[in-house]
């Protein structure tokens, strides 16, 4: 019953596509592999940005997601699960560090 409440919710969220997502006791995750990566990068790096100064370096994780979502859309190759998972985990890691430099710039501006 919440399982399909959380579903319903989260495919406003995500394509949640069955093919792209992980499975646990044959109960699909409510988000796709690569969405489940952001979620968790991004937490692990709202815990690292708030204890570290912002840096831009952690930006670069959006890169390897931009390069394998792009060569996946053109069909220049197939992704994978695992890969998908690993390129959300760097990109959803890199958007606290964003946040926090953004806010730091504009702070410091005015």
């Amino acid at each position: 019953m919440i399982y399909d409440h959380i579903m319903n919710i989260c495919k406003y969220l995500c394509h949640q596509k069955p093919e792209r997502s992980f499975f646990y006791k044959e109960k699909q995750f409510p988000v796709c592999s690569r969405c489940t990566g952001i979620v968790i990068g991004a937490a692990a790096g709202f815990v690292l940005a708030s204890l570290t100064q912002p840096n831009l370096i952690f930006v670069l994780g959006f890169i390897p997601l931009i390069i394998d979502g792009t060569t996946q859309y053109y069909g220049l190759r197939t992704s994978n699960n695992t890969l998908r998972f690993v390129t959300g985990l760097l990109c959803g890691f890199s958007i606290p560090f964003v946040v926090f430099k953004t806010e730091s710039v504009i702070l410091n501006y005015f």
